[in-house]
């Protein structure tokens, strides 16, 4: 396991291997917020385990902490008390220098806002992603985004602007961006929320694809209909995992 002290490159790459040791563990994970109005716990005593080359979809209604649950696994946020670990990692001990660079190697991440920077190109969106990691070679970066821009089925939109793609289009670029620095994990906070139907089935679909490629996905989302295509629905209720099947 790894402690605060130690440098930022001593952090491991997760195996990518599917096998019997989790992936990512949580261990009575518990996270308290204080407001103006008093402490508030979004999530209480959080038991999970998660393996290599699972689709897993995280429900619950508004406020159930079901965000709080994916900021917690990707190091975005750390927890009151209890333990995060990933493969042999211990992600609650890391600085947050380390965290960063464990996640820029581990983990991509799609929100339900896009997140694109509206002043650079869709192509420029996605190498921006390698060139914060650098993980891939510079001469690289541009046929890789462009690559991954083609399987999502959108390279012909690769010179536009973010606000000139609809919100469909933009959501396929932030999971081509998600996928750029090629992470073990892939997580997605209510991806599908601001979509149609018929579009959150297609980016939905293209998540599900990730999977047959080999990667952990994490989705959380409100849609029980599309959850039901997961592998595992873990359900929260104020901030405890009532069902996990």
């Amino acid at each position: 396991m790894l402690h605060t002290q130690e440098r930022p490159e001593t952090v491991q790459a997760l195996k990518r291997t599917p096998g019997k040791e989790p992936l990512i563990t949580l261990q009575d994970v518990v996270k308290t917020y204080t407001t103006p109005a008093g402490s508030f716990k979004a999530l209480r005593g959080i038991d999970l385990q998660i393996q290599p080359g699972e689709f897993v979809a995280v429900v619950g209604k508004s406020g159930s902490g079901k965000s709080t649950l994916l900021n917690i696994l990707t190091g975005i946020d750390r927890p009151t008390s209890g333990k995060v670990i990933a493969g042999q990692t211990a992600i609650h001990q890391l600085s947050e220098g380390q965290t960063a660079h464990w996640r820029g190697r581990n983990v991509g991440i799609v929100f339900q806002f896009f997140q694109l920077l509206p002043t650079l190109t869709i192509v420029e969106n996605i190498m921006l992603a390698m060139d914060f990691c650098k993980t891939i070679p510079v001469r690289e970066r541009k046929p890789r985004a462009l690559s991954l821009l083609d399987q999502i089925g959108i390279v012909d939109q690769a010179d536009k602007l973010p606000a000139m793609l609809s919100g469909g289009q933009q959501q396929r670029v932030a999971l081509a961006r998600a996928l750029a620095n090629d992470p073990p994990i892939l997580v997605a906070d209510e991806p599908t929320g601001n979509l149609d139907t018929e579009t959150a089935r297609d980016v939905f679909q293209l998540l599900q694809a990730q999977v047959a490629n080999g990667k952990t996905v994490i989705v959380v989302t409100h849609d029980r209909d599309l959850a039901a295509q997961a592998k595992r629905t873990v359900s929260i209720v104020d901030g405890r995992i009532v069902k996990d099947v």
